[in-house]
């Protein structure tokens, strides 16, 4: 199950955070450990470079991209593996979305668009679509040609 899929920007504010599974008294638990985590450890990566933690039986896959930083927390079968494709199919989400790599207020002009994609590509807890073009089709509105 995909826990969490946090994006923050260079400051630590998370600009967007989906939540599956985890009760309300343990969100903010998670939000200041992913983003101290972050600010402990992305200094210097970089753009794209993949950093992976793991928390209470539970694997963290992080990034910095642009002018943000996405973390993304899964359990049982989505491992780090799962959660790299993961995050590597929300990057190119966000870059498509944002013309190029995001600073903070293109990523804040797109903002609708973002979450768009992102509930394309985790539901419920679990991954949904993982192929670009799809998503694109979908945030359209247009119904899939195929099936």
């Amino acid at each position: 199950m995909i826990l969490a899929v946090l994006i923050a920007n260079a400051e630590g504010n998370i600009l967007v955070e989906r939540f599956n599974g985890v009760p309300p008294e343990e969100r903010l638990h998670w939000r200041t450990f992913l983003v101290k985590l972050g600010a402990d450890n992305i200094q210097g990566i970089k753009n794209e470079e993949l950093l992976v933690a793991t928390h209470k039986s539970t694997y963290i896959v992080y990034t910095v991209f642009g002018d943000v930083s996405i973390y993304v927390v899964g359990k049982d079968e989505h491992d780090e593996l799962a959660l790299s494709e993961i995050i590597y199919v929300i990057m190119a989400s966000i870059k498509d979305g944002c013309g190029k790599y995001p600073t903070e207020r293109r990523f804040l002009d797109k903002y609708g668009r973002i979450c768009l994609c992102l509930d394309e590509i985790v539901w419920k807890g679990l991954a949904e679509n993982t192929e670009i073009d799809r998503i694109k089709r979908l945030i359209r509105l247009k119904p899939p040609t195929e099936f």
